[in-house]
């Protein structure tokens, strides 16, 4: 599954993340990458959600990851943000046991492309573009004191990795102007270190 979409609010966004989080099973691995205020945080909420969690999902940037209990599947979120990149990086993932939460949860990484991959086989690569100059703001308490505010729009682009994501219809996301990417296909199932 390789597709775009645009999106153009943060309630916007935390409904895809919404849909994303009913089509998650466990084992699934969600890397979440953007610019700072892109959306990332406001799209694990959705997830979140969609999961049925609990309470507010917030980023864990400080803790570094953080476990999500009591919905259909519990999340952990993971905000690799402060970690090094390269080899090192990914020594720190490996640090943070994230391996042992895996097969009975759904783990969502901001700013882990590049250091998370090794946690599963397959995996959905999400990554948001800011076309307008505006951050999303991740708490949804503010974005509701002012909602014809327009934060934004953002251009997510999804594509799955692995036999998981082969057969997943775009449609089933039910977004409007989410659109298939031409040519993908087998290239969907390429695997990166």
């Amino acid at each position: 599954m390789s597709a775009s979409t645009l999106v153009s609010s943060a309630a916007a966004m935390r409904a895809l993340g919404g849909r994303l989080g009913q089509l998650l099973a466990p084992g699934d691995l969600v890397v979440l990458s953007g610019p700072l205020g892109a959306g990332k945080t406001v799209l694990a909420q959705g997830i979140g959600a969609g999961l049925g969690v609990p309470g507010r999902v917030t980023s864990p940037t400080f803790v570094l990851a953080r476990v999500h209990r009591g919905g259909r599947i519990p999340l952990v979120h993971v905000d690799a943000y402060r970690l090094g990149s390269g080899p090192t990086g990914r020594a720190e993932v490996d640090d943070l046991d994230l391996d042992a939460e895996t097969h009975d949860s759904v783990t969502v990484a901001e700013w882990g492309e590049g250091l998370v991959e090794g946690l599963a086989e397959d995996r959905l690569e999400v990554h948001i573009d800011r076309l307008d100059a505006d951050v999303f703001d991740a708490d949804p308490a503010d974005a509701e004191a002012d909602p014809g505010a327009d934060p934004g729009r953002r251009r997510v682009n999804l594509r799955g990795v692995g036999s998981r994501w082969r057969d997943v219809p775009v449609a089933i996301l039910g977004h409007e102007s989410l659109q298939p990417v031409a040519g993908a296909g087998p290239a969907d199932e390429r695997r990166t270190p």
